[in-house]
C-alpha cells in the first residue's frame, strides 16, 4: 500500500512516499480503507522524536476517517462498508482508571498514529472497539478533522477546568485546531469567548465560531488587552495549549480563583509560576492529556446534530504530506489540515 512514512527521526525531509504492507488484522481487529486522515502537532514531535518507542518506518496520523473493508473473524458489530473513525486515544477499557472515565491515565492508554501506525496511509486497522460508526452528515475529511481535537478540547474546559455557564474563557490559539474547538465547546456552555491569535485572519474565523472579544497577540498586549475587556477582573478559565511563549500573559489574564488548563507545549514545556502569585489569588493550574470515549462519544453527537462543526482548513494529498506538516510548523493554519490517499 502507499503511505508516507518516516524511518528516522528528523524535519519534513525525513518523509517519503513508501510502499508498504497493508497491515494484518486479528480476529478482533477490522481493516479501514482510509479517505482522510488529519494532522496534529503531535505528527510532527513524533516524527523529530520524543523518546518513545514506535514501528519504524513509522506511519504518522492520529484522526483516521474511512470505509471498513475488511473485518476479523470476533468482529460482532462493525461491517464491511461501514463509514468509521478510529478512536485516536485506545485504552484497556477495563481498569480503575478506564472504569472513572479517565481513559488517558490508563498504564496501556496509547494514541493511534503515535504508539502505532497511524492514517497516512491507503490503509489502517484498529480494534473494533476503537471503530466508531460515523453518518454521511459530513465529508470524510471533516470528521477527521474532529476527533483528538474536540475530545481534548471537552476535557480540558468540562472535566478539568469546570466550565459553567457564565464563565469567561480565554481561548489561546484560537485558530489551531484544539483551538477551534475549545471556542465552540466555550459557547456552547454559555460561556463569553476571548479569543487570543496571531493574524486578523485568524481572529474574524474565531468570532464566526462565537468569540466576542479578538486579541492579536502580535499588536496588542494580551492581559491588558484582557483587563480591559473584564472590566479589571480577568477571565475565568485560561484555555492554553501554546507553552512557554505566553505563558506568563496567561497567567496574568486570570481573575481570582480562575483556572488555567492546558494540553500543549508547542513554544517549548519550561515555565515560571511565581508561588506568591499563585497561592495569595488562590488559582488553580491543571493539565489534560486527550479524554475519555465516553467524551468523545458525546462530542461526535454534537457534531452529528451540527451543534459542532469541524473547521478544515486545507484538504492536500496524501503525496504532499510534507508540505502540510510545514504550514503547520509555520503556524499559517485555521483550523484543520486533512490529507486524503
Amino acid at each position: 500500500m502507499r503511505a508516507v512514512a518516516f524511518a528516522r527521526h528528523g524535519g519534513p525531509e525525513v518523509l517519503e512516499l513508501m510502499d508498504l504492507p497493508k497491515p494484518a488484522i486479528a480476529d478482533d481487529e477490522v481493516l479501514v480503507q482510509v479517505k482522510a486522515c488529519a494532522l496534529n502537532h503531535l505528527d510532527v514531535w513524533v516524527r523529530k522524536g520524543i523518546g518513545t518507542k514506535i514501528p519504524m518506518p513509522h506511519i504518522g496520523g492520529c484522526e483516521t476517517a474511512g470505509v471498513v473493508v475488511e473485518v476479523g473473524s470476533r468482529v460482532a458489530k462493525v461491517r464491511v462498508g461501514d463509514r468509521v473513525l478510529i478512536s485516536p486515544g485506545q485504552s484497556c477499557g477495563r481498569c480503575a482508571w478506564c472504569n472513572q472515565s479517565l481513559d488517558s491515565l490508563c498504564p496501556e492508554f496509547i494514541i493511534a498514529g503515535h504508539q502505532t501506525q497511524g492514517g497516512f496511509a491507503e490503509y489502517a486497522k484498529a480494534r473494533e472497539w476503537d471503530v466508531i460508526p460515523i453518518s454521511d452528515a459530513w465529508s470524510f475529511a471533516e470528521w477527521a478533522a474532529i476527533p483528538l481535537t474536540f475530545v481534548t478540547a471537552w476535557n480540558m474546559l468540562h472535566h478539568r477546568a469546570g466550565l459553567r455557564a457564565g464563565d469567561t474563557v480565554l481561548i489561546m490559539g484560537a485558530a489551531s485546531g484544539v483551538g477551534v474547538a475549545g471556542i465552540q465547546i466555550a459557547r456552547h456552555a454559555g460561556a463569553r469567548v476571548i479569543a487570543v491569535a496571531g493574524s486578523d485572519e485568524k481572529l474574524r474565523k474565531a468570532a464566526e465560531l462565537g468569540a466576542e472579544v479578538l486579541i492579536n497577540y502580535q499588536t496588542t498586549d494580551i492581559a491588558k488587552a484582557v483587563r480591559e475587556a473584564t472590566k479589571g477582573e480577568g477571565v475565568d478559565i485560561v484555555f492554553e495549549h501554546v507553552g512557554a511563549a505566553q505563558w506568563t500573559s496567561a497567567l496574568k489574564c486570570l481573575r481570582k480563583n480562575g483556572r488555567l488548563v492546558t494540553c500543549g507545549a508547542t513554544t517549548g514545556p519550561k515555565v515560571e509560576i511565581d508561588l506568591r502569585f499563585f497561592f495569595t489569588q488562590q488559582l488553580v493550574v491543571t493539565g489534560a492529556y486527550m479524554g475519555s470515549r465516553s467524551e468523545l462519544l458525546r462530542c461526535l453527537d454534537l457534531v452529528e446534530r451540527r451543534v459542532f462543526r469541524p473547521v478544515v482548513d486545507t484538504v492536500f494529498p496524501l503525496e504532499d504530506l510534507r508540505k502540510a506538516q510545514e504550514r503547520m510548523e509555520q503556524r499559517a493554519v485555521c483550523g484543520k489540515l486533512v490529507v486524503t490517499p
